[in-house]
């Protein structure tokens, strides 16, 4: 599949409103600006977390509670346990879960500010991303986007 095909997988199963228009206007900036991975790969790196989610008993909540504190969402590797755990009969979206795992891993104290993902939902080194290395990651999203539950 061309990178554009993977792109409109995507799009095919993205909630229509909240991200199928941003896909389009990721789709489009790419064409006209290849170089352009670096300031994608964030989006994507959270869309991938969000079509993870919404697999989850955690999708669709209020991330504030009705006396106005935070409520706990997992993120990153808590995140994939969760939707593994919930998901324990879907074998074919368990191995997208297993080929997806590579993009998070714990940050070490030697990553500290060296980076613009270390955050608790997972680590990406800035340094890492590039052309194949993006689009590995929509192939990827493409791959598990049949699996949506949005």
């Amino acid at each position: 599949m061309s990178i554009w095909d993977e792109f409109d997988e995507i799009i095919n199963y993205a909630h229509f409103w909240n991200w199928a228009p941003d896909w389009n206007e990721v789709k489009d900036i790419y064409r006209q600006f290849p170089n352009s991975f670096s300031v994608l790969t964030p989006f994507a790196y959270s869309y991938l977390e969000e079509l993870i989610r919404s697999r989850t008993s955690e999708y669709g909540c209020e991330l504030i509670d009705s006396d106005g504190n935070e409520v706990f969402r997992r993120t990153g590797i808590g995140l994939l346990k969760l939707a593994r755990q919930e998901n324990a009969d879907d074998t074919a979206f368990l191995a997208g879960l297993d080929n997806v795992e590579k993009y998070f891993s714990r940050s070490t104290a030697f990553d500290r500010g060296n980076n613009r993902n270390s955050t608790v939902h997972g680590y990406m080194h800035a340094g890492l991303w590039r052309k194949d290395s993006f689009e590995n990651l929509i192939s990827d999203i493409a791959a598990i986007s049949k699996h949506a539950g949005f």
